[in-house]
């Protein structure tokens, strides 16, 4: 598919929901920039070589470490002798994640501690760790930031969906990987590891979206956003009525996230839904807490949210 500026998009298929993922051919003044590059499935580097056919291709940059974008960039990387180029905060999450054999288990116990059953807290541990095999990061990668500019291209952090996320913005058009994306809603989960409020992140970015008023968001999943302004209002006030919800389902007796994932997404979820439901879950219960509309406890290594002590005094009064 061809868009403005002669970008070109790749769309790579995915094993989980959405079923997709797209990657962007950039045109540049000394040859052509690869921002992410979808799961490394064991075709991967087959399938780049057919669609780099005739191209001059310079750099890849990465955007975030999730697998579907950074999964086979050491594939690209070795076919074609691209530079990769890659956030500093991203890059040491994503070693922190794929070159960790202690990982899935530090995964578990964290689910366990946020109240997940045991037998499920193992099955959520499994059902992460399926996509290692098809993660081929490049080591050592040039490392970005915010503010850097790529061959006339500004890089714009982004946190909230990946701690490190970085969107790429030049004449009004953002390359936006996971901050922003239509219909769907990124995932803004609180991890092991992670900043301590990722959706107080997430709904700064969207703020600092809308500043930047770009006039077209070309997302990671689904298609082009002509008005990412507008979208970036429609996220930050789902998230309002989110935590809304969120908070209608503490009362006075602890509950864990867990407990509070059953209600806003109901009972009957795969596993896989289920740890993002959990993780989604607590970044609401931190951000109510941050904004004193919940408490957080912490007893026998379990830990659970209540209503703030003022509501719990008036409920006794």
């Amino acid at each position: 598919m061809e868009l403005p500026l002669g970008i070109r998009r790749v769309t790579l298929p995915l094993p989980m929901r959405p079923g997709h993922v797209h990657a962007y051919l950039v045109p540049g003044s000394d040859g052509w920039t690869l921002v992410d590059t979808g799961l490394g499935l064991p075709d991967a580097a087959e399938r780049w070589a057919a669609e780099l056919e005739g191209i001059e291709l310079t750099r890849v940059v990465v955007t975030h470490f999730h697998p579907d974008h950074v999964g086979a960039v050491a594939d690209v990387s070795q076919l074609t002798g691209a530079t990769v180029h890659q956030g500093e905060l991203d890059y040491e999450q994503c070693e922190l994640v794929w070159a960790n054999p202690a990982w899935p288990q530090r995964i578990s116990d964290w689910f366990l501690r946020h109240g997940v059953p045991r037998v499920l807290a193992e099955e959520l541990l499994h059902t992460g760790d399926a996509y290692r095999p098809f993660v081929r990061y490049q080591p050592d990668p040039e490392l970005v930031r915010s503010g850097d500019r790529i061959d006339g291209w500004e890089l714009v952090a982004a946190p909230g969906h990946a701690d490190g996320q970085l969107c790429l913005l030049r004449d009004g058009i953002l390359l936006s990987a996971d901050h922003l994306l239509d219909p769907i809603s990124p995932t803004v989960g609180l991890w092991p590891a992670s900043r301590h409020d990722p959706l107080g992140d997430f709904l700064e970015s969207l703020r600092r979206t809308i500043e930047l008023a770009p006039t077209l968001a070309l997302p990671g999943h689904g298609e082009p956003i002509e008005d990412p302004v507008g979208r970036a209002h429609a996220l930050i006030e789902h998230h309002r009525l989110r935590l809304a919800q969120t908070e209608s389902a503490l009362g006075p007796e602890p509950r864990t996230a867990y407990d509070v994932s059953l209600p806003l997404f109901g009972n009957e979820l795969k596993p896989a839904a289920r740890r993002f439901a959990v993780a989604e879950t607590l970044s609401h219960l931190e951000r109510l807490v941050r904004e004193e509309r919940a408490e957080r406890h912490e007893a026998d290594g379990v830990v659970s949210y209540t209503e703030p002590q003022t509501i719990r005094g008036r409920r006794s009064a």
